[in-house]
Formats: structure tokens, sequence, C-alpha cells
């Protein structure tokens, strides 16, 4: 029996952190090559409220609006995320540990989004740049909710050695 294929579902801040640095378009165009190929394979995706955090008029907005097809950003509003986010808002909400501004910035960004839709397809994980803290008060990070409620995550990097991703140097 064959092992169920994983797949990624991919955060701002990694697509955010790539642009900005480490794998910006003009030094290593493989990288975005491969994410618009691993989403092909049905293995790389993000959320719609990840688009709307990235539409700024910058070079990934650009990218996102000239190379990257409609079905890499998946829509939020199957009733099973709205329910799964509604479940990780209530938690959070509830913890004593994080501040009332923590609290407020996870209901308005794409980070429980992107768990609650993690949390309903089979088979993915979050992919993050944030690490798990459990002594962190001013931010609720994406680790610190996905370990609360059995989501499996990793980094960009963890991702692209799990895909088999070799970025080489052409001649």
């Amino acid at each position: 029996m064959k092992a169920p294929t994983l797949a990624y579902v991919v955060d701002a801040n990694v697509l955010i952190q790539a642009q900005k640095g480490y794998y910006g378009f003009s030094i290593c165009p493989g990288f975005w090559e491969c994410l618009l190929r691993q989403h092909q394979d049905g293995r790389v995706i993000s959320i719609d409220k990840v688009r709307d955090e990235i539409e700024d008029g910058s070079e990934l907005d650009q990218w996102v609006k000239n190379s990257v097809p409609g079905t890499f950003f998946v829509s939020t509003q199957d009733q099973a995320i709205v329910t799964a986010y509604g479940n990780l808002v209530q938690w959070v909400q509830a913890q004593s540990q994080f501040t009332a501004a923590a609290k407020a910035e996870f209901s308005q960004v794409a980070d429980g989004w992107l768990i609650a839709c993690t949390m309903c397809r089979k088979d993915h994980l979050v992919v993050t740049h944030e690490q798990f803290n459990p002594d962190i008060k001013r931010k609720v990070p994406i680790p610190n909710v996905c370990r609360q409620f059995g989501v499996p995550y990793l980094d960009t990097f963890e991702m692209l050695k799990d895909l088999g991703v070799r970025l080489v140097l052409a001649d």
C-alpha cells in the first residue's frame, strides 16, 4: 500500500521572507518555479487569507497575479474550516498567557485560518517560520496553536527537504 502523499499549506511569512531575502526572485527563480510545480502536483497550497495579506503591489504580489494559478490559494469559506477556525479562536481567547492585543491580532490575521484549513485536510501540514514559544505573551504563534490541536507544522527548509527539492546552479 502506498504511503499517503503529504501536502503543505504555506503561511504568508514563508513567501514574504523568501522574496525579501534568501530566495529573492532575481537570485533564486528556481524556488518560485518549485512552488508552482509542487502545486501542480497537489503538494503545495496556501489560503485566500494569505493572498489578502500579500496583496500590496510588491514583487511578490505581482508574481502571484502574473504566475500563480487561482487554485493555489484555496477558499476558507468551507463550513468545516469556519467551524475549526471558531474553535481555534475560542481556545486562544481563553488563554490567560496571551495579551488582549495578541488575541485580537490572531483574530484578524490569516494564522488561525491557515491552521483551520490544515486541520480539515487529511495529510496536510502548516509551513511557517514562526517558532513554538511556551512563554510568549505578545503574539499567538502558529506552532503554539498547532501543538494544542495536534496539527503538524514545519518550516520552509524542512518542506523543501521533504519534497526532495534541490536548487541547483545551472551552467
